[in-house]
């Protein structure tokens, strides 16, 4: 016997550097770089998008209300050490369209409770809990 031959070593070579490669879904794993998420316009979109889907699932909570005809100005920032990245606020969305009414109604419910941002102070999916909790 001589030994492998050439052909299975470059294979077992080729399948060494394959299993380097990022994983799809990983940051940089398909191309996009690590990018800061942009509190202002994610927290505008967040409201936006719980007022389209409190319209569509016909809720009226005061959340709901307060999402389609803000009482104050919407929060422009997240929380003290909250940086989450701009994959991770494209997660929660995304998530938050595809809920269903029954979900969303969790989500929106008049709950107890103080908030520092009012957007980010109820049960969302675990897609959205990218904040430490205070």
């Amino acid at each position: 016997m001589t030994g492998p031959s050439r052909a299975r070593v470059l294979g077992v070579a080729a399948l060494s550097l394959l299993a380097l490669a990022p994983t799809p879904g990983d940051i940089g794993g398909c191309g996009q770089p690590a990018e800061e998420l942009d509190q202002r316009v994610f927290l505008a979109t967040l409201a936006a998008t719980d007022c389209k889907r409190c319209r569509a699932c016909e809720l009226s909570t005061s959340t709901c209300l307060d999402a389609c005809a803000p009482k104050s100005p919407t929060p422009t920032a997240l929380p003290e050490g909250c940086a989450p990245l701009a994959h991770d606020g494209e997660v929660c969305l995304r998530r938050l369209l595809q809920a269903t009414c029954g979900e969303y109604e969790a989500y929106v419910s008049d709950g107890e409770g103080g908030a520092t941002v009012p957007l980010l102070d109820r049960p969302r999916p675990g897609e959205c809990l990218f904040c430490p909790v205070p």
